[in-house]
C-alpha cells in the first residue's frame, strides 16, 4: 500500500505540471540563455524537495495506520532431500612405475648404440652392445673343449652300460662334461651381459651414453626409458581419513598446466601411518591414452570420502549460533495468508561442500525455513513472507 499510494502521489504532481514544465523546459533550452536555464534548474530543484518531504510525509502515516508495514520482510524455502557428496581436496604427483635409467652390467667400450631419443621399443629389444674384451673367443676354445667332453662321456657311458670299464672312470667322465658345460652357460651369461636389453615396452626419453665411450656397471647410466600408459597419482591423506578413502573411492583429477580433467579411482590407499606428518599413501589410477600426462607433472585430487542419498543440505549463510555454542535456523510456523511466526530449531551440521552444509537433525524433508532475513528475526516474532522457493 506503501508502494501504490507514493506512485498515486507523484502522478498527480507530474500529471498537474507535467506538460507545462516539459514546454516551459524546452522553450528554455531553446533561448540558449545560460541565466534563464539555471534559474529554471532551480524552481525544480525546489518542487523536487517539497514533492520528497511530501512522499516521506504519507510513508510515515502509511506506517502508523498499517500493522503489516511493521513486520519483519523475509523470503522463506522449502527443503527437499537429496544426493550430498562431499570431496577432500589434496594435491599430488603424476608417477609411472615404468620409468628407469637403465645402467650397463658390464665394463668396456659401448661399441654400438642402436636406439636414438624418442624411439619406441619392445620389451627384449637390443639398444646397445659393449666390447666384450675377448670373452667370445673364450667362449670358443670353452665350446670346443666342452663338445670333446661331451664325446668322451657318451663313449664312456655306453662301455658302462655294457658293463665295460671302471665306474670311476665312467664318473669322471660324467664330471668333466658337466664342469665343461657349466663353464660355457657362466660364459654365455657374462657375454649376454655386453648387450643392452630394454628391461619393459615403452619409450627412449634420453640417450645419455654416446658410441665408443667407456662405460662401467652402476657408474654409467647409458638410457632413460619411459613407459607412459601405466601412469598413476601418489598423493598423502591425513590419518583421520583412513577410514573413508579405500581402494575404489571416486577420485576427480584435475590438471592445471593441461586444462584438463579426468575420473579416475583410488587404486591403493596405505595402511601405514607416516609418523613424521601423520597421513597415508594413496595412489589413483591415471589413464593416459592420448601420451600428454608425463611422470611429475602436478595434479589436483578431488576424493569422496562421504556419500549420503537422502541429505538435508541448506546455506551456511542463514545458520547462527546462540551465547550456547548451539546452532539454529528459524522455520515457519502459524501460516496464514501475509503472516507467520518465525521458530528457532536447533540444528546439528555435518560436512559443508562449497556454499552449503549438511543438516544432520533439527529439520526434516519438506521444512520451511526463512532465507532471506533470517538474521534479523526473533523466535517467536510475527513475519510477513515475501515469496517461497524449492530447494533441492
Amino acid at each position: 500500500m506503501k508502494h501504490i499510494l507514493s506512485i498515486i502521489t507523484l502522478a498527480l504532481v507530474l500529471s498537474s505540471c507535467g506538460g507545462e514544465k516539459r514546454q516551459s523546459v524546452e522553450d528554455v533550452i531553446a533561448t540558449n540563455n545560460i541565466e534563464k536555464i539555471r534559474q529554471k534548474k532551480s524552481q525544480l530543484d525546489e518542487q523536487q524537495q517539497v514533492l520528497s518531504a511530501e512522499l516521506k510525509q504519507l510513508e510515515a502515516k502509511i506506517k502508523e495506520l498499517d500493522p503489516l508495514e511493521k513486520i519483519p520482510l523475509v523470503t522463506t524455502v522449502h527443503i527437499k532431500e537429496s544426493m550430498f557428496t562431499h570431496y577432500i581436496e589434496l594435491q599430488g604427483s603424476v608417477s609411472t612405475k615404468q620409468n628407469l635409467v637403465i645402467y650397463p652390467e658390464f665394463s668396456g667400450v659401448l661399441t654400438k648404440v642402436y636406439v636414438t631419443e624418442g624411439q619406441k621399443v619392445n620389451k627384449g629389444q637390443l639398444l646397445a652392445k659393449i666390447d666384450d674384451g675377448g670373452l667370445s673367443q673364450q667362449l670358443v676354445q670353452l665350446q670346443i673343449q666342452a663338445d670333446l667332453a661331451k664325446t668322451t662321456f657318451e663313449r664312456q657311458e655306453r662301455l658302462w652300460n655294457q658293463k665295460i670299464g671302471s665306474e670311476i672312470q665312467y664318473l669322471q667322465a660324467k664330471s668333466s662334461y658337466e664342469a665343461q658345460s657349466r663353464a660355457v652357460d657362466q660364459l654365455q651369461q657374462q657375454i649376454e651381459k655386453t648387450n643392452v636389453r630394454a628391461p619393459f615396452s615403452g619409450t627412449i626419453d634420453d640417450v645419455i651414453t654416446d658410441q665408443g665411450s667407456v662405460v662401467a656397471p652402476g657408474q654409467s647410466p647409458l638410457f632413460r626409458i619411459v613407459n607412459l600408459n601405466n601412469m598413476y597419482i601418489e598423493t598423502d591423506v591425513p590419518e583421520r581419513y583412513i577410514s573413508t578413502v579405500t581402494k575404489g573411492k571416486d577420485v576427480l583429477v584435475e590438471f592445471p598446466i593441461l586444462g584438463t580433467s579426468l575420473d579416475s579411482k583410488v587404486r591403493q590407499a596405505g595402511n601405514f601411518i607416516n609418523p613424521a606428518n601423520r597421513t597415508f599413501k594413496v595412489e589413483v589410477e591415471v589413464p593416459n591414452s592420448d601420451n600428454q600426462i608425463k611422470p611429475n607433472l602436478t595434479a589436483k585430487l578431488k576424493i569422496n570420502d562421504y556419500t549420503n542419498n537422502k541429505a538435508i543440505l541448506i546455506p551456511q549463510s542463514i545458520i547462527s549460533e546462540n551465547a550456547e555454542g548451539d546452532q539454529y535456523v528459524y522455520t515457519v510456523t502459524n501460516k496464514s495468508d501475509q503472516t507467520a511466526n518465525a521458530k528457532q530449531v536447533i540444528v546439528k551440521t555435518g560436512k559443508t561442500q562449497g556454499d552449503y552444509i549438511e543438516i544432520l537433525s533439527g529439520l526434516e524433508d519438506g521444512s520451511e525455513i526463512i532465507e532471506e532475513g533470517a538474521r534479523s528475526v526473533e523466535d517467536g516474532q510475527e513475519i510477513k513472507i515475501l515469496s517461497v522457493e524449492d530447494k533441492q
